[in-house]
């Protein structure tokens, strides 16, 4: 018993060392983070609208200071909300339409995503929820509050010194081309570009406003997600009924992601006194996947919610069982991160691709 007590001491102490402040963070002098996207940077922003894209409730935030659902799609924190905490800006990442927020908090960053949306409008009309334009104007609105509050000089220094981060895509993919047969109008290779066309316009339009550190992260092994595998296992093939990943979504998503990085290469060279650099998360969640042990993950292809198939937003609910540890789970619900998988990604980006930013 007490040699089980000190491993677990110094399992938590190593923990607490890889967060503690290094000099990287201390001479980052980034003094904001504001997010766009969809459900891996929502903080909910989702909890007043009128739709199914809803986490803000049981048992949604299990593992969140005070066991409380706040509309983040995981059972604690979110990747955001580690990253802000390391780089010393504050403790968590609060969603744009928290009722809460104050025009000070802004100064330190804020999430405009939306659960559900994509760089497709019709994702986000279908489901209901912001799209990437609405959550461009959602944060012209919010400079206009910083100027008021600090003046124009300290929100321009604030924002030229910020992190932007943007995550939209996978939506698009699950469920305006694999899912929807009207999309098929579309190839695959048309539907990536017409998608990076638009992102683009996201990218630029952020720039325009002051964005110029910019970070944009491309699809996930979509193949791998509890979901997919389990329509994919439905699907005749060779492999119905076993549950394992769908091979070629997650080439489509490598497809997509090599196209992905070529375009920040050349908004790289083209946006003056910029940095846009490409989050690579396809790399770090397969290794996630096939070495689980590697991360103390048991289950990697069900999610913690209900038996793991399914379920995610209404239909995990309080009623649903969940796995007595979800640290041991890479997925939550049926297409999210556990927070213990948002931490691991919080450290990948931290040590692989904030250097590249601060270059």
């Amino acid at each position: 018993m007490e040699t089980t007590k000190y491993l677990l001491f110094l399992i938590s102490l190593v923990n607490i060392l890889i967060w503690l402040p290094t000099p990287t963070a201390a001479s980052s002098n980034i003094t904001a983070v504001f997010a766009f996207g969809d459900s891996i940077l929502d903080a909910g922003n989702n909890n007043g609208l009128h739709t199914l894209y809803q986490s803000n409730h049981a048992p949604y935030g299990l593992n969140f200071p005070g066991r409380i659902p706040t509309g983040r799609f995981s059972d604690g924190k979110l990747a955001t909300d580690f990253l802000v905490s390391k780089l010393g800006i504050k403790q968590l990442l609060p969603a744009y339409l928290d009722p809460t927020l104050t025009d000070r908090d802004l100064l330190t960053g804020a999430s405009f995503a939306s659960a559900g949306t994509g760089l497709d409008d019709l994702t986000a009309t279908e489901a209901g929820v912001m799209s990437m334009s609405t959550q461009l104007r959602n944060f012209q609105q919010a400079l206009q509050r910083m100027r008021r509050t600090a003046g124009v000089s300290e929100t321009g220094r604030v924002v030229e010194n910020a992190l932007f981060m943007i995550a939209a895509g996978t939506n698009d993919m699950m469920d305006n081309f694999y899912g929807v047969p009207l999309r098929r109008m579309y190839s695959l290779s048309g539907y990536q570009d017409m998608l990076l066309g638009n992102l683009e316009i996201v990218i630029r339009r952020l720039h325009s406003m002051g964005g110029r550190r910019l970070a944009v992260t491309g699809l996930p092994p979509i193949g791998c997600m509890p979901v997919q595998v389990t329509l994919g296992s439905l699907m005749p093939s060779f492999h119905m009924f076993q549950r394992q990943c769908i091979n070629q979504q997650n080439l489509d998503s490598q497809s997509y992601n090599a196209k992905l990085e070529a375009l920040t290469s050349r908004l790289q060279a083209t946006l003056p006194g910029s940095r846009v650099v490409y989050v690579d998360i396809y790399t770090p969640l397969m290794d996630m996947v096939t070495r689980p042990e590697a991360y103390g993950f048991e289950r990697t292809l069900e999610g913690c919610c209900g038996i793991g198939v399914l379920e995610m937003g209404p239909l995990c609910t309080a009623f649903a069982p969940t796995c007595p540890n979800p640290s041991k789970s890479l997925f939550w619900d049926a297409a999210h991160p556990t927070q213990a998988a948002y931490f691991q990604l919080a450290s990948h980006f931290y040590n692989n691709v904030l250097p590249t930013l601060l270059a």
